[in-house]
């Protein structure tokens, strides 16, 4: 994987966590164990401190930078969905940044709530524990309910079994020409969108 160092600070993979081969990983940048980064995510350490605490993932080109002597922090179960970006901001244990949202400087996600995606989370906002934010500016709507912060933990899990399904078994390969007979399934986890979770 394309893993830099700079001034001589080399990022750290736990033997545990799995980086796609795609991702980018440069000088700070600590990515603790049963962690998952996707594809093309890039985690910028060449200003200051990026730091991914156990079972956290970072979905497809996410992006995480900060400003110099700032850290990047996202802690135990944080779930930072796809094109995501973090600046210089703190996502706090089982919180949820949604697809294509932006925490800026400072701004911090608080336990267990979850940033809508596309949402903008403006530099230096705060959002309280166990609530959902949505908008641009991201403003708190509501607090969130026993069976959404449940429904989230259980894709976070799903995430952490990708972990070790990508670390057992993916692998670059040629691609087929056509559809082959019997063609396998993947053993993909029962997970609904949350939507799902209001019909139920």
């Amino acid at each position: 994987m394309p893993c830099y160092a700079i001034e001589g600070v080399v990022p750290v993979i736990d033997p545990s966590a799995y980086v796609h081969p795609t991702a980018v990983l440069i000088g700070d940048v600590i990515v603790g164990p049963d962690c998952y980064v996707g594809p093309c995510a890039v985690l910028r350490g060449d200003f200051g401190r990026i730091v991914l605490e156990r079972g956290a993932n970072v979905q497809d080109t996410c992006v995480v930078h900060g400003f110099p002597a700032q850290d990047t922090v996202v802690e135990e179960n944080g779930h930072i969905g796809h094109g995501a970006v973090l600046h210089s901001c703190i996502v706090r244990r089982d919180a949820l940044v949604g697809m294509n949202a932006v925490v800026m400087d400072e701004a911090e996600v608080g336990e267990a709530s979850i940033v809508a995606a596309c949402a903008f989370v403006p530099a230096g906002r705060k959002i309280p524990a166990r609530s959902l934010a949505a908008g641009m500016p991201a403003k708190v709507m509501r607090e969130l309910t026993e069976q959404e912060i449940a429904w989230k933990l259980e894709g976070t899990k799903t995430y952490q079994a990708l972990t070790l399904r990508s670390l057992a078994s993916m692998k670059e390969v040629e691609p087929l020409p056509a559809v082959e007979p019997d063609r396998p399934s993947l053993d993909a986890p029962d997970v609904r969108p949350l939507i799902a979770t209001r019909r139920g």
